[in-house]
């Protein structure tokens, strides 16, 4: 029988995993991670408010593999070779291949030490809370910034929504007075992916909240009080920062074709050019789309899907039909309220702030873990 192996257990493995077995595909699947467990990075935004744990975001696996009968291979990926995924602990042979693994932030800034980047997991992002619980006042700093030789590969959402989830934080504890908050970017209009108006509406509320910006600035590094930039120097007493993205550490060794930013390259239907039966989805690859593809949970799942069915159809020897949809839907969560941003090739939608949107998000956590608990 055909042997599947998706590396990852991510969103899209996951929702990889699901459709396959949706689609009535029998063939054994192996899939490959450090950890059998889902870890659930959308909610580290309320980590440092203690409305969430590590046990919290973590979700184990076991159930979820064997209700969809799949062989868990623990281990890190550090190559390919001739249709074979090499690790650390043993290889394994394919026939077909969904790479999920995710990318990787770029860590080439001098002084990067110094800062605290949330989405590399619940370690950094309880470091920081903790610090911010001990400052009696100072100034916080919150940016992000972009891959060079590929801007699209950057992931500036949770970013804000740590800043504004801050503040409202700070007041709710009677101490945002002892504070400043300043957002930077090297960006002169940051987030214009989400659209023209959700710029001009983040950057509207930044000034009625009182953060101050500092954008438009090449990037020079950080150091234990500052963020240095080629527009002077920014005064920071605790910086969280995103740094942009490029593919995981084992691409190199892959022998697939690379985009220019470090990505695996994928057509539309998320196939790698001129390599039968390999896919690649979410972070970890490079996809036709506007400039505005966004790199979130929501359209790994999306490609992951599309994926899973034209791999099935490559099987019983059909041509793929199945093109990922290229959608953004992103709530910027304030702690209390939040903002709901859509986008796709037709349209882009800004809803004001409410309160519904914080508990929607909410009940998306719960909705989204439920199949995997």
């Amino acid at each position: 029988m055909p042997q599947i192996v998706i590396i990852g257990s991510g969103f899209g493995g996951l929702t990889a995993v699901r459709t396959l077995r949706k689609q009535g595909c029998r063939d054994p699947i192996t899939l490959i991670s450090p950890r059998p467990v889902l870890f659930y990075y959308a909610s580290l935004i309320w980590v440092p408010a203690g409305l969430r744990s590590e046990e919290d975001l973590t979700v184990p696996l076991d159930k979820f593999f064997k209700r969809h009968n799949v062989k868990y291979h623990q281990g890190t990926v550090t190559g390919l070779n001739d249709r074979q995924v090499q690790t650390d602990n043993g290889t394994l042979a394919f026939d077909s291949l969904i790479i999920a693994s995710g990318g990787r932030f770029i860590k080439k800034l001098p002084g990067i030490e110094h800062i605290y980047t949330p989405c590399e997991g619940y370690a950094p992002t309880k470091a920081y809370s903790d610090r911010l619980a001990a400052l009696e006042g100072g100034t916080l700093a919150f940016g992000f910034a972009s891959n060079p030789k590929e801007p699209v590969a950057m992931r500036g959402g949770p970013i804000f929504e740590f800043l504004f989830g801050i503040d409202t934080l700070l007041r709710k504890q009677k101490r945002r007075d002892k504070f400043e908050l300043v957002f930077f970017s090297p960006a002169a209009e940051p987030g214009k992916r989400l659209g023209g108006k959700a710029v001009k509406a983040l950057l509207g509320e930044m000034e009625k909240y009182n953060i101050r910006t500092h954008l438009g600035h090449k990037m020079k590094g950080f150091s234990a009080d500052a963020v240095h930039t080629e527009g002077g120097d920014i005064a920071s007493d605790l910086t969280l920062f995103m740094p942009g993205m490029t593919g995981p550490a084992w691409a190199a060794n892959s022998g697939l074709p690379l985009s220019e930013g470090g990505f695996f390259q994928a057509d539309a239907y998320c196939r790698v050019p001129g390599f039968k039966g390999i896919y690649a989805v979410g972070d970890g690859g490079s996809h036709p789309g506007p400039q505005w593809l966004p790199k979130q949970a929501h359209m790994a799942d999306l490609q992951a899907e599309a994926a899973a069915k034209n791999l099935l159809a490559e099987q019983q020897g059909q041509e793929a039909q199945h093109q990922f949809k290229t959608e953004l839907i992103c709530i910027i969560d304030t702690l209390d309220k939040g903002v709901l941003i859509y986008r796709n090739s037709k349209r882009a939608m800004l809803m004001p702030k409410l309160r519904f949107f914080n508990w929607a998000k909410r009940l998306f956590e719960w909705l989204y873990l439920r199949p995997y608990r």
